[in-house]
């Protein structure tokens, strides 16, 4: 079967025809050059209004990088027409491999495209004897494309959340939506202030706010403050991880603490090596984990006592009920309140500070995972790990909606793959 015989199988364009098939000698990497040429008596297409125009003239000829085959380099070689428009003027006709001036052609982007979302940017350049420049050109295109033409409609569960980027406390928004029939990454915006978050609600729209369900959120304080004055009228749930992550940080001061004080007055430093242990559950502790916990809970230390406050905190989310769950609240903050143990206290002041917004969670168990979005703060940092050598927001940007977007993509006549 000859060259031409499959370029016409997987790949034709109206009112164009494959020409000659040559090698080109010489070449750092094996090339192939596929000439096209339009069809007899067929007229050119102007680029800006996509109407049938008389040609005017011809440019030079000009080489367009396809999809390689069976590891050697093909390019599409064509001398474009331009035509003589009455409404746009002289213009170059649009040709439907490629999009402008770009010399990639659509097809070649958009199999890069697909192949950076397995691989890193860097791997698929290499793989593919190309840039990395053209892989990220590719990949942009796709957001852009796949950001212009998503449905927004149906979204009714949002979880809101931040991860750190770069060094110095830089900070990355990113909203997802969680509702159960889909999962994925909704916007992205730079810093965790409130205008970054009024950005987002800005682009989504009113109407869309007003219509949101649950609101899913850590207790930052510009994300509160953004939520009950664009999203007032859906349920706002607390993130459980991020709870119960305030725990553990108080956890380990207390431990850092207590350890420091023993060895400061010249007792055994029986707190040595159990930081993950006292932060485990105990269903999750290993058989040496458990029995070193066994032994730590026969000493009256602040340090167990805060592991014993937190394990019985745990009891928090197995009610069904926000009255019976706020009166357990508040019994557990008044007993920590008491406890002497500042770190713990400070967590206990926080619940009482936040105690509607905690009781939201029983509000609308069964209806959202706020889990999702943890999940995908893993894959998000994972992605901004990929993306060595980005400086930019734009790019880390980029990388996120093409990753973890399920960005929509243009329906083609073949897969590359």
């Amino acid at each position: 079967m000859q060259i031409k015989t499959i370029l016409n199988r997987v790949q034709k364009f109206k009112s164009f025809v494959y020409g000659a098939v040559r090698w080109v000698d010489g070449a750092r990497i094996p090339t192939l050059e596929v000439e096209l040429h339009p069809r007899a008596n067929s007229r050119p297409v102007c680029s800006d209004c996509g109407r049938q125009r008389p040609g005017y003239d011809r440019l030079p000829v000009r080489r367009f990088e396809f999809i390689p085959m069976w590891g050697h380099k093909v390019f599409f070689v064509y001398a474009p027409r331009r035509v003589e428009c009455r409404d746009c003027g002289v213009r170059v006709e649009r040709m439907p491999w490629v999009k402008g001036k770009h010399r990639l052609t659509e097809a070649y982007s958009w199999f890069l495209a697909s192949w950076a979302k397995r691989l890193s940017w860097k791997e698929v350049a290499e793989a593919f004897r190309t840039t990395w420049d053209h892989v990220f050109f590719s990949v942009e295109r796709a957001v852009i494309w796949g950001r212009e033409h998503q449905d927004l409609s149906g979204v009714k569960a949002i979880g809101i959340d931040e991860i750190a980027w770069q060094r110095g406390h830089k900070y990355l928004t990113l909203v997802y939506q969680i509702d159960s029939h889909c999962k994925r990454l909704l916007w992205v915006g730079e810093k965790r202030t409130v205008k970054t978050l009024l950005s987002f609600f800005h682009w989504f729209g009113k109407e869309r706010s007003e219509m949101l369900g649950f609101v899913c959120s850590d207790m930052w304080k510009p994300y509160l403050k953004v939520i009950a004055k664009k999203a007032g009228d859906a349920i706002h749930v607390l993130d459980r991880f991020h709870i119960m992550a305030h725990m553990g940080k108080a956890i380990d001061e207390v431990r850092a603490q207590e350890t420091n004080e023993l060895k400061a007055n010249g007792y055994e430093p029986i707190l040595t090596k159990t930081r993950w242990l006292l932060l485990k559950r105990p269903e999750n502790l290993t058989d040496k984990q458990d029995t070193k916990l066994s032994e730590l809970l026969q000493y009256n230390l602040k340090s167990i006592r805060s592991y014993l406050l937190k394990e019985e905190f745990q009891l928090f989310w197995t009610y069904s009920s926000a009255y019976w769950a706020g009166r357990f609240l508040d019994k557990w903050c008044t007993k920590t309140m008491r406890s002497k143990i500042d770190p713990m206290k400070r967590v206990a002041k926080m619940l009482r500070k936040h105690r509607p917004l905690l009781l939201n969670w029983f509000r609308a168990k069964g209806q959202m995972s706020s889990g999702v979005v943890e999940g995908f703060n893993t894959k998000a940092k994972l992605t901004t790990r990929k993306a060595y050598g980005f400086r930019t927001f734009h790019g880390a940007e980029i990388a996120l909606y093409h990753a973890l977007g399920a960005l929509p993509e243009p329906k083609v006549t073949h897969e590359f793959f």
